[in-house]
């Protein structure tokens, strides 16, 4: 291992990119720690410790909503506008066209995501600074944001500015640095949290199931056991063989090969979890306009029921998700066309079923255990106490997939540079 680290700086190339995203990334945790200008920071980190939509925003932001810094949205809304794009390119044609025509349409496609990201991002910001200036905290009733237009205007051109500058870092990362930038920089805005997460963990673990040094330990041997679980969903695969028949192409006779597709388990990743705690946590959103939703609210986040419709969702959004990347009938007319069969299937429609069945045999168990991973922090604070484990949920996913897929870069790197690799 320590002879592979060695490997990796002495590749020039290599190690350029590597400072060069470290370099990103540390503007990135200074840009959470600078404060929007007239915000009550103590007010308003008391008022995220109590948790809900709050919280669960401040943990994917790195902290940095606590003090509503200049990078205080995170990247929440750059997910959510993918994920929303990447949905519409499946009902709208002109979208698909777009997908279809390669690079250039690639383009276009994250040019309209970067627009639908800073509308989400200037309607977040101006909730926020709604919210925050008619808020209260604690006994003394202190204010979080004192409002006039200025300071309000000011407040929400900086988070989206913000959001907007991160965007860009993203985008230099992914070019010009190592990994997909956008997934390192939430990467690093949950790993910031952990040591904040166990002290969280330390302080109301409930005495009345033990010590709270086993509660730490039932809790880091939970977490290690999802991690290995999580590394197991997110590289198993069903592998569909295909057979290639030879073709005569002019005076050119092209052998035949036998392949295969790789259907993954979780094909969705952690999109499913990012998607149905955004809806269920809507109406406590819309509640801060609208009281009147309170209780509805807070019961769809508490009891039985948080615990039915979360799963649902999930799984719901597992399947949506799934067909939209892999098209059954797509795939299999792209198979047809190009000489290729499943070996004892028809062409055509006949493989576009089989696909299909294979999907949702393939999909249920995979949705299933995540929502069991989703749940955990849920099932935690049930038998604990603790208001959530330091890697709960969609958080285990998003660590493990990443390092995942930044590892293998770097082992390609290497490989390609004739050198021995992490798995090597």
């Amino acid at each position: 291992m320590l002879r592979t680290f060695r490997n990796i700086f002495k590749v020039v190339d290599l190690r350029k990119k590597i400072l060069f995203t470290l370099m990103i990334i540390l503007l990135y945790r200074l840009g959470c720690a600078i404060p929007s200008p007239g915000i009550n920071t103590a007010a308003l980190d008391q008022l995220v410790q109590e948790g809900g939509i709050l919280g669960f925003l401040n943990f994917f932001s790195g902290g940095a909503l606590a003090q509503l810094a200049i990078f205080g949205l995170g990247i929440m809304p750059y997910i959510t506008s993918a994920i929303i794009m990447e949905m519409l390119v499946a009902v709208i044609p002109k979208l698909k066209q777009w997908q279809e025509e390669g690079e250039s349409g690639r383009r276009k496609i994250t040019q309209v995501t970067r627009y639908l990201t800073l509308g989400l991002a200037l309607m977040q910001s101006i909730g926020l600074v709604y919210t925050f200036s008619r808020q209260t905290v604690g006994d003394e009733g202190l204010k979080i944001l004192e409002f006039t237009w200025l300071k309000g205007i000011i407040v929400v051109i900086t988070l989206t500015a913000g959001m907007a500058l991160l965007m860009w870092f993203g985008e230099l990362i992914t070019e010009r640095g190592i990994g997909n930038g956008m997934s390192i920089l939430i990467f690093t805005s949950i790993i910031a949290r952990v040591p904040i997460e166990f002290r969280t963990l330390i302080e109301q673990t409930d005495l009345r199931y033990g010590s709270i040094v086993y509660g730490i330990l039932i809790t880091v041997f939970m977490t290690l056991a999802v991690i290995v679980a999580v590394i197991y969903l997110d590289q198993g695969q069903r592998r569909i063989p295909v057979q290639y028949a030879k073709q005569i192409r002019g005076r050119r006779m092209t052998m035949g090969g036998t392949t295969y597709i790789p259907l993954r388990i979780n094909t969705s990743g952690v999109i499913p979890i990012i998607f149905a705690s955004s809806v269920i946590f809507f109406p406590t959103m819309l509640a801060q306009f609208i009281p009147a939703l309170s209780g509805f609210a807070e019961t769809l986040t508490q009891g039985w029921l948080y615990f039915v419709i979360y799963t649902g969702m999930i799984i719901f959004f597992a399947y949506f998700y799934t067909y939209i990347v892999f098209d059954p009938y797509t795939q299999a007319e792209h198979l047809k066309k190009y000489g290729a069969f499943v070996p004892g299937i028809r062409p055509g429609t006949p493989t576009a079923v089989y696909f299909g069945k294979v999907i949702n045999r393939i999909t249920l168990p995979g949705s299933i255990a995540l929502a069991a991973i989703a749940l955990l922090p849920a099932v935690m604070f049930y038998f604990f106490g603790t208001r959530e484990i330091p890697f709960g949920g969609a958080a285990i996913m998003i660590i493990v997939g990443v390092a995942l897929e930044t590892m293998k870069q770097i082992e390609a790197q290497l490989q390609m540079r004739h050198y021995e690799g992490f798995l090597g």
